[in-house]
This record gives structure tokens, sequence and C-alpha cells, in this order.
């Protein structure tokens, strides 16, 4: 029987085996993303899987890390444009919200926000570095907008909390299909929202 130290040996590459499972839920969805299915895609037995990942738990959320990982570079190539703060702020929306029902960055999330009910502290404080990125990088996108008096004076922490929360609402909705919460239909409320919330400061904001 193969040790650690084999195993270590044959194992592909864990950026292999995240990508792999994140392949899975999109093609096949998170119910069929076992240990026993994953180790056949990458060549690998379950019980090796356990010896890297040592729980599902673990394997999802380390999966969901590594799929923010490329959302946060391609929202840091989008806050990094020139031009007006609103239409960044525009592209951070479209990147937040899911592309559709069972979007499987948004399936992952949604299933380990319901298994981190029973989460360790570390687990917990990864899933909140997660959120704290997101959370950062529109408080200073908004901070911008005010500043440059593209948008009216408001506490940009305090704004970006809520409309995250507006953004987590609807997006769930488009994750699990609810009917009349289609995709383009969120993206039209958000920013209906944002033009009755940001537009440009009037005489009596000056």
């Amino acid at each position: 029987m193969a040790g650690p130290a084999r195993a270590r040996r044959h194992a592909p590459p864990r950026e292999e085996v995240l990508a792999a499972a994140m392949a899975m839920i999109a093609e096949r969805g998170l119910e069929q993303l076992t240990m026993a299915a994953l180790g056949r895609e990458v060549g690998m037995s379950s019980g090796h899987l356990l010896y890297y990942f040592r729980s599902k738990d673990e394997l999802l959320l380390r999966t969901l890390e590594w799929s923010e990982r490329g959302l946060g570079a391609e929202r840091g190539r989008l806050l990094a444009r020139t031009g007006p703060v609103r239409e960044r702020l525009d592209a951070y929306v479209d990147l937040y919200v899911p592309d559709g029902h069972r979007d499987p960055h948004w399936t992952l999330w949604l299933e380990v926000w319901n298994r981190s009910q029973n989460a360790d502290d570390d687990a917990r404080d990864r899933q909140a570095a997660i959120e704290g990125a997101w959370h950062r990088d529109l408080a200073a996108l908004i901070a911008e907008g005010v500043s440059r008096g593209e948008f009216r004076p408001v506490d940009a922490d305090r704004f970006a909390t809520r409309l995250r929360a507006l953004l987590d609402g609807f997006s769930l909705n488009v994750a699990i299909g609810l009917r009349g919460t289609d995709r383009q239909r969120v993206l039209g409320h958000v920013r209906e929202f944002l033009d009755e919330s940001l537009g440009r400061p009037g005489p009596a904001d000056a």
C-alpha cells in the first residue's frame, strides 16, 4: 500500500485538483462532487484526497479560495481602469452577480455558507477574508467616486455594507433560479438603485 511519501510523489498539483473540482461543479452540479468521483477525475484515490484536504468541507473551501483568486485578479484589473468611477462600479456589480441559475462559483459559495454553521475558527476567518476583499474594493471605489464628485457624499464603508447585502440577496435569487429574478433584471434593479442613491451631488449636497 502506498504511504504518504509515495502519494506525494504521484499526486497531481493541488491547483489541478481544485480546477477539476470546479469543473465538475460547473458540468455536473455540486451533488456529483464526491471524493471518489473527483479522485477518478484526477487519478487519485479518495483516501489520498482526504490526506491532502482532510475533509470535504476543506476541499470545498480550498476550491472556493482558488476560484476567488481568479475573481480577485479580474476585479483588480477592472478597478484599475481609467475613466468614470460609475463605469467601474457597474463592472464590479457585473462581476459580483451570478451568470445565471447554478452558476458554479455561487453554487460553491452557497454550499460553503451552509456548512459554515459548524465550521471552526480557521475556516470562518478564511471565509471572512474572502468577504473582506470584496468589501474593501467596493468601499474604495465608492470613496473615490465621492472624492471626485461623481457620487453624492456618503459614508463609503456603510454604503458598501448595504450594497453588498443587496447584491447578496439578489445574487442568491439568481443562483437558485427564483422566477422573476434573472440576471438582467437584477442588474437593472441594482443600477436603478445606484442611480437613486449615488447620483451626482445637487446644490443641497454641496
